[in-house]
């Protein structure tokens, strides 16, 4: 559990962390985040994070509430008072606290800015990449600017807790012509009999995961090929292998996708090199 919680400028104990009532991020869902890997205390890609929450504030209309520099010092400080080494951080601006109303607040309405640090288990993750997890598709019903990282992620929620009813790890999320979207919180990926990888296009029906970027970044380096199109959920399951990315997970393999096992059952060769090379594509700060 994180110990310091930054909330508004004062660092406060997690029991006594919180926000006004009428912050426009608890009633009407108006703010954006960022979820960022900490790895032996480095900051994993802090660059593109920043980068997507400037486009995220900019694609609603937001302000950052400080500089991108005093963001990173807050981070930071967040890190190191919550004596994290491998973990993530979660940050969260919202467009302030108002009277409730559809509309706007004032411009000088001060935005909020919330962030969370925990520590994470390296150990059980690889214990869970080695087995691999299962996915179940499911409609998605999410709204279609997708791609703007907010906390409007109800169909996310539901998404996730269907999946997990059925022993899944993730939700595969399919639009209505029977093609893969993404995740409801990764990056989906398949890798065809060739061996060439295939996701679909970071256009605005799926987030631009930072985590991809650096896939597909690694991918060129070690000379494999990718290709970015849409997959349906049969060719998904007649894949060589699968697996999701995102800032948590990293690369996971997929071994199961609602009852149809997927290659052998084990992750794949591409996947697991994928994984085992991420952090030397990855930008790490300190």
């Amino acid at each position: 559990m994180s110990r310091i919680v930054y909330v508004n400028g004062r660092y406060l104990p997690y029991a006594q962390a919180g926000v006004h009532v009428e912050d426009r991020g608890n009633q009407l869902a108006d703010a954006v985040y960022e979820v960022c890997e900490i790895k032996g205390g480095r900051i994993v890609d802090e660059r593109r994070h920043m980068a997507r929450l400037e486009r995220s504030l900019g694609e609603i209309q937001m302000r950052l509430p400080m500089t991108l520099a005093a963001l990173g010092r807050v981070i930071r400080e967040t890190i190191r008072r919550n004596r994290v080494r491998d973990g993530y951080f979660y940050l969260q601006i919202s467009r302030g606290q108002a009277r409730r109303d559809f509309v706007f607040p004032e411009p000088e309405t001060e935005p909020s800015v919330i962030c969370v640090v925990r520590h994470a288990s390296p150990a059980k993750a690889e214990a869970t990449a080695a087995k691999g997890i299962a996915v179940k598709t499911m409609p998605d019903e999410r709204w279609r600017r997708v791609d703007i990282k907010t906390v409007m992620l109800l169909p996310s929620v539901l998404a996730r807790e269907a999946a997990k009813r059925e022993g899944a790890a993730e939700a595969w999320l399919v639009d209505g012509d029977g093609y893969v979207t993404e995740g409801a919180t990764s990056n989906a990926w398949i890798v065809d009999d060739k061996g060439t990888l295939i996701t679909r296009p970071a256009d605005f029906g799926i987030l631009r995961g930072v985590t991809r970027s650096v896939v597909i970044d690694l991918a060129a380096r070690e000379g494999l090929t990718l290709v970015e199109r849409g997959f349906s959920v049969a060719e998904a399951k007649a894949a060589r292998e699968a697996f999701i990315t995102s800032a948590t997970g990293m690369v996971m393999p997929v071994v199961r996708i609602d009852q149809t096992t997927i290659g052998d059952g084990r992750p794949g060769r591409f996947t697991m090199m994928l994984r085992e090379l991420f952090h030397s594509q990855a930008e790490l700060a300190v």
